[in-house]
């Protein structure tokens, strides 16, 4: 089977967020679409090592921001790279708090406040259903597609994103891949007295040459 046909699949990019009695969580997914329209329900694929995904199943309750094409990477790189278990993920951006679920008002175009209503199993991850119960369109910016961040923001799928595929190894220049988020630098990094990862922050000792 040739899994880079996967590829051709299009998605947006988005930050679930939800809370509970421990307080805020949040990450970022890439798969989520509207089910039905005329009673709007929403479904998210999130992995099932998420902690974010825990959170959800003890509240019930999620939202999902349409992140844009504008978003600032360390974002991208706080929610998509780190765990609500041990940094608050939310310290730096804006957000508002409704129907008890905090909001992410930081690079997104629009939001929906969802109560889950039923979830599936699909191996690694959880398919969550939920009824909309709130929605906003913030701005105009146009939305932030998976392949405009692959192209334009140059970033990496994580290995706990429903569309992650491990890439063939190809004969470049030299390259070296943060053990954090995959983001890879092009150059002699071993030459630079100081350097960190532009997505997760990690400084230049985490990375390991391809």
């Amino acid at each position: 089977m040739d899994a880079t046909a996967l590829f051709n699949l299009s998605y947006g990019v988005y930050v679930v967020t939800s809370q509970d009695e421990n307080g805020k969580a949040g990450c970022v997914a890439n798969s989520s679409m509207q089910v039905t329209s005329a009673d709007p329900y929403v479904l998210v694929s999130l992995n099932k090592n998420n902690y974010t995904t825990d959170v959800i199943l003890k509240s019930r309750k999620y939202a999902v921001s349409v992140l844009t094409e504008n978003v600032s990477m360390d974002v991208i790189g706080t929610f998509g790279y780190r765990s609500s278990k041990d940094v608050d993920k939310f310290a730096d951006v804006d957000y508002e708090v409704i129907h008890d679920v905090p909001v992410l008002k930081t690079g997104t175009n629009a939001y929906f406040v969802c109560d889950v209503v039923n979830v599936f199993e699909a191996n690694t991850h959880l398919l969550i259903l939920g009824k909309v119960v709130e929605a906003e369109k913030l701005n105009q910016e146009p939305a932030m597609t998976y392949t405009y961040y692959h192209q334009v923001k140059k970033g990496k799928s994580p290995k706990n994103a429903p569309t992650y595929v491990a890439e063939e190894k190809t004969e470049t220049k030299e390259v070296w891949v943060c053990d954090i988020c995959g983001y890879e630098y092009e150059g002699d990094l071993s030459k630079l007295e100081s350097y960190h990862c532009p997505i997760c922050g990690v400084p230049k000792e985490k990375f390991h040459k391809k």
